[in-house]
């Protein structure tokens, strides 16, 4: 399988700004640590090496000069006191007989390749013989010689300063630049929290705070939402008056008929009366949602098992199912979530001859399945299924049975007010549809 660079990059702002911020960082660094550095500290190792070459020029020098071993090794021994030098004549065999060093050791290349080229009586030399000492291998008139120094004339013995600078002067540098860039992005995150919230039903305080651009977005967020406010208000105001001008005519023509003979045209009228009821009442809950109830803390397994209750005491075949989250109590509008589940059982009731409800809980949401046996919706037809007012050509007509096909939109929009959203499938226990209404936690 194919690795995506997506998938591995931070999906967050702050993580990709981060990103943003240590790589060219971080490779500024390799390249001055491999660049600079490398080259600034071969260059003084082979400059100290040279000046140590020249000593041992003239070493080789006043031995070739002795008349016999016994006079070079007695020069040898000056020398090696005068320059800090431990000089063995003859040689011992098995030591510094061809060049040794760490792989990664660049200045002991750098040693070894200076002293090789300014010696030519030079067969090796070993930096790792001993820890801190160079010891290189001779050839002289007299026999073979051994010549040990210690390595801090060689080369430089704490290139890891700059290193260590370099590294703490970065690690500052990125720190201050986390706390103004987390300073930056955090009005957008308090941002993202309104409007989030916002989309669930709820109002939490917002100042506009930031950059420019993030308190313009900032403002237009606020202006949206006290636009949004205001017409959910005025609605609501209009539907109560609505609501009172459509009532009072219809509790007039019930009274009227109250006085009159029960023969079959009263009883017929009375029947008028109260399905035209049924349709205001349905209209006024799907046009007044759940915009005059107030968000609180709620158990959604006691809201499922209290629907269930009420439809099991109107004689609806409903049972309950598995319920997970017993104990989670979430922030929803307790009457507006029961407005919904009792549409969807209402529904499940009517085109089955049985309805099973249940609940299922994930990291970010809670889910409330109502399912039945009756003849489904069709896939294509669902989505369609959703849209107020809309008729359906199949068995499964939501807008039959004397409403006018609200009941799921009304669901539709509860779910959308929490945050969550009305799924509608094919129900594999029972055959029939299956209702999932999803709400966030």
């Amino acid at each position: 399988m194919r690795l995506h660079l997506k998938s591995i990059l931070p999906r967050s702002l702050f993580g990709r700004a981060a990103l943003i911020l240590v790589v060219p960082i971080v490779t500024i660094q390799l390249v001055v640590s491999l660049n600079f550095i490398q080259r600034h500290f071969e260059g003084v190792t082979r400059q100290m090496t040279q000046g140590v070459l020249i000593e041992m020029r003239y070493l080789l020098e006043e031995i070739a000069l002795a008349p016999d071993t016994a006079s070079a090794q007695q020069r040898a021994a000056d020398f090696g006191r005068a320059m800090e030098m431990t000089i063995t004549l003859p040689a011992p065999a098995g030591e510094a007989e061809s060049d040794n060093r760490y792989f990664w050791d660049v200045s002991g290349r750098a040693i070894i390749a200076t002293l090789h080229e300014g010696l030519s009586g030079l067969l090796g030399v070993d930096l790792l013989a001993e820890d801190g000492m160079v010891v290189a291998r001779l050839d002289t008139s007299k026999g073979e010689m051994l010549v040990a120094l210690e390595r801090r004339r060689v080369s430089a013995s704490n290139p890891h300063q700059l290193l260590v600078l370099m590294i703490f002067a970065s690690a500052l540098m990125t720190l201050i630049a986390y706390i103004f860039l987390k300073n930056q992005l955090s009005p957008i995150t308090r941002l993202a929290g309104a409007a989030e919230a916002f989309g669930k039903g709820q109002t939490v305080p917002y100042r506009p705070r930031g950059a420019t651009e993030v308190r313009a977005a900032g403002n237009a967020f606020l202006d949206m939402r006290a636009r949004i406010e205001r017409q959910i208000e005025q609605r609501t105001l209009l539907l109560s008056g609505v609501s009172h001008d459509l009532r009072t005519p219809l509790t007039r023509l019930k009274l009227g008929l109250a006085f009159l003979p029960e023969d079959e045209e009263t009883k017929a009228l009375l029947q008028d009366v109260a399905q035209m009821e049924r349709l205001v009442d349905e209209f006024l809950a799907f046009a007044r949602g759940d915009a005059m109830e107030v968000p609180e803390l709620t158990a959604p397994a006691q809201l499922l098992r209290h629907a269930v209750e009420n439809a099991t005491r109107m004689g609806q075949p409903v049972i309950l199912g598995p319920i997970e989250g017993e104990d989670l109590w979430i922030n929803l509008r307790p009457q507006a979530v029961l407005r919904a589940l009792e549409n969807l059982i209402g529904n499940a009731v009517r085109y089955g001859t049985r309805a099973c409800v249940s609940m299922a809980v994930t990291d970010r949401q809670v889910r409330l399945v109502v399912e039945d046996n009756g003849p489904g919706i069709a896939r294509d037809q669902r989505e369609e299924a959703m849209v107020p007012f809309k008729r359906l050509d199949s068995a499964r007509d939501p807008n039959r049975g004397g409403g006018v096909g609200l009941g799921l939109s009304i669901a539709a929009d509860i779910a959308r007010s929490h945050g969550g959203v009305l799924k509608l499938g094919d129900s594999e226990t029972l055959g029939g549809l299956r209702a999932e209404l999803t709400l966030a936690r």
